[in-house]
């Protein structure tokens, strides 16, 4: 055997034991991009960050509620992160974000499930631009939960008010109810 060959066998034998150390890599699934818009991407997301600041809910009477919503983009503008009721002991987030040429939302729910929701892009209406999300997953939904939501339409009515349409969807997946929030900027901040 050549002293190059036994130097080989010997460096091998020495790290057979660091290699029993190493993590073992998981295989990863080859990702195809989405296909994508900028400039659709681009409006969207704008007209969502353009929520950025505290808001109030309008209550029955036209006054505005002590509660708060907060809308803030992060992670360089990919992302706008909604914390609904702040402080509230039924405080919720939800997470806005393209995919593609689609806007998703994910609702951090109070019950524990997380939907996920699906919207196209965005619909001018009479109303003003709006986004339409309709579920396509929802995580976390256990036993003993009887509902999740399953849909939001964004309507933004101004530059200081939007509106909230949330359908509930029963555990068959019905439409259980429906739930109109209408947001104020809050004038105080």
């Amino acid at each position: 055997m050549t002293t190059t060959r036994l130097a080989v066998l010997v460096s091998i034998a020495a790290a057979g034991p660091l290699l029993a150390l190493a993590p073992v890599q998981p295989e990863v699934p080859a990702i195809d991009p989405v296909a994508a818009d900028a400039d659709k991407s681009a409006e969207t997301m704008k007209l969502l960050a353009s929520l950025e600041g505290e808001w109030r809910l309008v209550q029955e009477d036209g006054t505005l509620s002590e509660e708060v919503s907060v809308f803030k983009p992060s992670s360089a503008g990919s992302v706008v992160r909604e914390i609904m009721m702040v402080g509230e002991p039924h405080e919720m987030t939800n997470l806005y974000h393209m995919d593609g040429e689609r806007v998703v939302c994910t609702h951090y729910c109070a019950v524990g499930n997380q939907p996920r929701m699906i919207a196209d892009g965005i619909e001018h209406t009479d109303r003003g631009p709006s986004l339409d999300f309709r579920v396509d997953s929802v995580s976390n939904f256990t036993e003993g939960q009887d509902h999740y939501m399953g849909g939001l339409r964004l309507n933004f009515i101004d530059g200081d008010t939007v509106e909230q349409v949330w359908t509930t969807f029963n555990a068959g997946g019905e439409v259980d109810h429906q739930m109109v929030f209408v947001l104020k900027r809050d004038p105080s901040v």
